[in-house]
């Protein structure tokens, strides 16, 4: 098995499941700006639209699309219990995929760690997702999971809330949300696949300060 993966990204809940289910897995570092591969190659020739996760199966399937990963893995494991079984269960599992990939991954942090975004649009997502985070916070009151227990919906918002501090967002607002992820933090595999993305995205951002030093001085403009 493969998993293509970047540093942080929200490919960090692939490889929580990975740890989850006791599974290893060769894992390949896209590069988020080049969009190429450990060994050169284009990841685009792989992906098109080159982003992460995607996983290569044994048998030879390339998926992608991280909620549909991550229930691949926990429907291909049922006895590890990552994923509800009834009916209503996995709707609801459904439900929360849905709300972290649409409200909070691509709806709102997206944007705000996209240096591009205007920052008109950044303020007007910050207010407008004020609804959001604090839908999320009341539903986890008292509650440790999304669900009656850890699923791979939880990987996925640990890894979408674990980039608040990049958009400062301050998640003390809500302290039902500071208190879900720390205690998921405590869960040894998240904070083994945490931990180890940590440190790989520290060495990419050094690497990348060290080569904006090394850039030869632009020439001013000569009238």
């Amino acid at each position: 098995m493969e998993l293509f993966f970047s540093p942080l990204a929200c490919s960090l809940a692939t490889r929580i499941v990975l740890y989850e289910l006791g599974l290893s897995a060769h894992t390949l570092k896209v590069d988020a700006h080049s969009k190429r591969l450990p060994d050169g190659s284009s990841y685009q020739d792989l992906h098109p639209l080159a982003l992460v996760p995607a996983l290569r199966t044994d048998d030879g399937h390339f998926l992608t699309e991280n909620a549909a990963v991550l229930q691949y893995l926990a429907a291909s494991y049922p006895d590890a219990g990552l994923a509800p079984q009834d009916l209503l269960g996995r709707t609801r599992l459904q439900q929360w995929l849905s709300f972290i990939g649409t409200e909070l991954h691509k709806g709102f942090f997206g944007y705000l760690l996209d240096r591009k975004t205007p920052p008109e649009v950044r303020r007007y997502l910050i207010e407008k997702q004020t609804s959001r985070l604090g839908y999320l916070a009341r539903h986890l009151e008292g509650r440790t999971t999304l669900l009656d227990g850890f699923s791979v919906a939880d990987a996925y918002l640990f890894a979408v809330l674990s980039w608040s501090p990049a958009v400062a967002i301050d998640l003390d607002v809500w302290p039902a949300l500071v208190t879900y992820r720390k205690g998921l933090l405590a869960r040894p595999t998240v904070a083994r696949a945490f931990e180890e993305e940590l440190t790989l995205y520290q060495r990419e951002q050094a690497r990348m300060a060290k080569s904006e030093q090394n850039k030869p001085p632009v020439e001013e403009a000569r009238g």
